[in-house]
């Protein structure tokens, strides 16, 4: 497979999870919403690490980790607003995923809560997308 081709691979998977977290948010389900943003962010910037580095694409799940392997390569800078919503979506990721004894999917997230996320991870996803070169 070519770099192009890995990272369509990529993007493909990245819009299927963004998709998700709408359709998600159609459903009610906040948690999910949160979730699947950050798995679509999280894949978008594996996308563009195959094309500014290579494909061995680590096997993190920590977005701003990622993207700091490849930023001084991109065209523009990574804003501090950017870099902070990284961290927290990577943040929000860990506590669902690991949750602990007393969790409560429909308590981690309240419904501003999740639109708040999809609408700015909509935002930095589209930003992604400027970076391809």
């Amino acid at each position: 497979m070519t770099k192009e081709e890995k990272y369509t691979y990529w993007l493909e998977l990245a819009q299927y999870d963004l998709d998700t977290a709408t359709a998600m948010f159609s459903a009610g389900r906040w948690f999910y919403v949160v979730f699947m943003c950050q798995q679509a962010v999280e894949k978008l910037c594996k996308g563009l690490y195959t094309i500014y580095l290579d494909d061995n694409v680590p096997k993190i799940h920590n977005i701003k980790t990622v993207l700091s392997r490849f930023k001084d390569k991109l065209p523009t800078t990574v804003s501090e607003d950017i870099l902070h919503f990284l961290d927290s979506l990577s943040a929000q990721y860990i506590t669902y995923r690991y949750p602990d004894f007393e969790y409560k999917p429909d308590r981690l997230t309240s419904k501003s809560e999740a639109k708040q996320i999809l609408e700015k991870t909509k935002e930095v996803f589209s930003w992604l997308l400027t970076l391809k070169p």
